[in-house]
This record gives structure tokens, C-alpha cells and sequence, in this order.
């Protein structure tokens, strides 16, 4: 049991609960109704199961599922002082629209970088073929708001989780358009500002979605649950960068070391060897290159990384990384907030 388990259990189990129920492989007239109204009668249960499966399986593999834990927890501290929109029972039934959202951009993004794994397990495309898996990940995203519909909000306060949900999902496609200009451009490197501004909007929204809605459902104001989104946000950065540093030394949980050279990511630690190190932004974009055409076995994956280790970019954004984390997670004021995400730190990097 890792320690969010140990800290967050029961919280965490009724999070999968609300998983199953909501996307389920029974298929009964209820869940169909609620999912897509009424169906032509020709569509056979075979049909949904071919929708859903790369879905189910990939949520089935497990997770943090951090985001909807956080958007609990932000309910948790708004309804200490405010008049909660649902009850502390009900705010379950939403956080798939949180969840869901996460697992249909790991579909997306193991497509748009040519991934092999996920989880430690064949990607999505991998297994169930590129289209298969492209319509089901795009699907997912639109039976994410389906929680808010069958919610006891009134329709108003629904409206506004759809313009929050819609406008974050926005961000978070701009925030991959970026990712993928740059690593389909091995002599293009962004400058520190704007690998930021790119991880806020992809990596980022997706902890501000949790905050904000946790915060709304909870009973702030708007301007309270803008502020505690942003903060959200800023952790959000901290994470990716620490992901960055994680593929580069110890690699990422079910990936192999590496494997952001493959793709050409961009990251931080690349970002701060070349201001340091210009002259070495053409031979780094030529191990990508190479990388990419040869796979993750390729010689230039380690030789990338040797060339990084040469400065102190790893460590410096290592750094940078903790402390995104630990200054914003102190704005939040919340012990047990803080407890979540210095816990999901891996113990090397604290």
C-alpha cells in the first residue's frame, strides 16, 4: 500500500466506486439512457463494448487519481465555511469529470507521441488499433459532464461546471498544441517562460479543473475558487517539471528512462542545459532526431542524457520543481492538501 493509500483510503475507495458506476460494461436501459438517450434498437451491446473498452481497461490499470482527491479535499476546505452546493455523498459522483478527463488525454498524448507504454502496459493504440482508440479517448471526454447532469444542481449552478469543465478543456489542448509544435521541431526550443506557460495549460488545467470545481461544489465564491485554482495550477507545474526529471533518471513508472528524448519533449532540464549550453541545442536535437527514428534502445537516448548530465540542469530543475510544489501547496494553507502532493513526490526528489 503506497502512502496516499495508507493516508486517503476510504476516499480513494469510493473514488474507483464512482469510476465503475459510471463507466460500466453492463450496459443496463439506465446507463444507456443517461450516456446517449434513446438508441436505435440495431445497436447491440457489442457496438458500446468496442466504445468503451480501451476506455475501461486504461482506468482499470489504476493511477494516483490525485486530481479527483484533490477536488475532494478543495470541497472538503470550501465547506468549512460556505454553504455547500451538493453533500459531502454526492461530490463523489462528480469526480469522474475530473478523472475521466485525465484518462482520455493519456489515450490522446500516447497517440500524438508515439508512445509504447502506459502503466506498464501496451498504449491504448498499441492494442486496440489508431482509430479504435482515437474516437474512444475522444469520447471519453464528452461522458465526463454526463456526472453533472444526472447531479442535483440546479441548472444554473450546472452551467457553471460546464463552462468551467468546456473552458479547461480548452487550455488543456492549447497546452498540447505547444508540447507538439516543439517536439516535432528538433531545432526549436522554448524558452523557460513558455515551457511554463505550456505546462500550466496542459498538466496544469487539469489540477486547476479539480481545485475549481471542488471549490465551487464546496459553496466559494467564484473568486475564491479562481484563486485556489491557480494555486492548483502552479502545483501542477511543479509536478510535470519533477516528471521531467524522473524520465531522465530514475524514468517514469511504467515507461521506460528516456523516453521524453524519443519523443523530442522540450522538458526543463533540456530547456536549462542549452541556456547554458547553446552550443550544444544542435547536437541535442540530433540525438532526438535519432532517437526517435531508432526507438528507445537507441544509443542516443543515453547518450542525450550523459550530454545533460555535463551541467546541472537535472538538479536545477529538480529544484525548481520542489519548490513550485511546496510555496503553492503553503498559499493552500491546508495540512492535509500539503500531506497529498509531498507525498506523491518520490522520496529521491524530496
Amino acid at each position: 500500500m503506497t502512502v496516499l493509500e495508507k493516508l486517503f483510503s476510504q476516499k480513494l475507495e469510493k473514488i474507483e466506486e464512482s469510476m465503475k458506476k459510471s463507466i460500466t460494461m453492463d450496459f443496463s436501459s439506465e446507463w444507456q439512457s443517461d450516456v446517449f438517450g434513446k438508441l436505435p434498437t440495431a445497436i447491440n451491446k457489442q457496438f458500446i463494448q468496442n466504445l468503451i473498452e480501451p476506455n475501461k481497461e486504461l482506468i482499470s490499470l489504476g493511477g494516483k487519481r490525485w486530481r479527483p482527491l484533490l477536488m475532494i479535499l478543495c470541497y472538503e476546505m470550501a465547506s468549512e465555511n460556505h454553504k455547500p452546493l451538493v453533500s459531502a455523498g454526492e461530490v463523489y459522483d462528480l469526480t469522474p469529470l475530473v478523472e475521466f478527463v485525465h484518462t482520455a488525454s493519456l489515450i490522446h498524448d500516447d497517440i500524438e507521441d508515439n508512445a509504447d507504454l502506459r502503466r506498464g502496459k501496451p498504449a491504448a493504440h498499441i492494442t486496440y488499433g489508431l482509430d479504435t482508440s482515437l474516437n474512444a479517448g475522444s469520447w471519453l471526454y464528452f461522458l465526463a459532464p454526463v456526472c453533472i447532469n444526472k447531479s442535483s444542481l440546479t441548472d444554473q449552478e450546472k452551467l457553471l461546471l460546464y463552462k468551467v469543465y468546456t473552458e479547461e478543456l480548452r487550455r488543456l489542448h492549447l497546452g498540447q498544441a505547444m508540447d507538439i509544435y516543439w517536439h516535432r521541431n528538433p531545432d526549436v526550443f522554448p524558452s523557460q517562460a513558455e515551457y511554463n506557460s505550456m505546462v500550466k495549460c496542459k498538466t496544469g488545467t487539469l489540477a486547476s479543473l479539480a481545485a475549481k470545481v471542488g471549490s465551487i461544489l464546496g459553496g466559494a465564491s467564484k473568486e475564491e475558487a479562481d484563486k485556489i485554482a491557480e494555486i492548483a495550477a502552479n502545483i501542477g507545474i511543479g509536478f510535470q517539471i519533477i516528471d521531467d526529471v524522473q524520465n531522465l533518471t530514475i524514468g517514469n513508472p511504467g515507461k521506460k528512462r528516456g523516453d521524453d528524448i524519443v519523443e523530442g519533449k522540450k522538458s526543463l532540464p533540456v530547456i536549462l542545459h542549452i541556456e547554458k549550453n547553446p552550443e550544444h541545442k544542435e547536437q541535442i536535437g540530433a540525438f532526438m532526431l535519432e532517437a526517435s527514428k531508432n526507438g528507445i534502445e537507441s544509443p542516443a537516448v543515453e547518450n542525450c542524457i550523459a550530454l545533460l548530465e555535463t551541467s546541472d540542469c537535472i538538479q536545477l530543475a529538480a529544484k525548481k520543481g520542489i519548490d513550485y510544489i511546496k510555496e503553492n501547496c503553503a498559499m493552500l494553507n491546508s495540512k492535509i492538501i500539503n500531506d497529498l502532493f509531498i507525498n506523491m513526490v518520490p522520496e529521491v526528489f524530496r
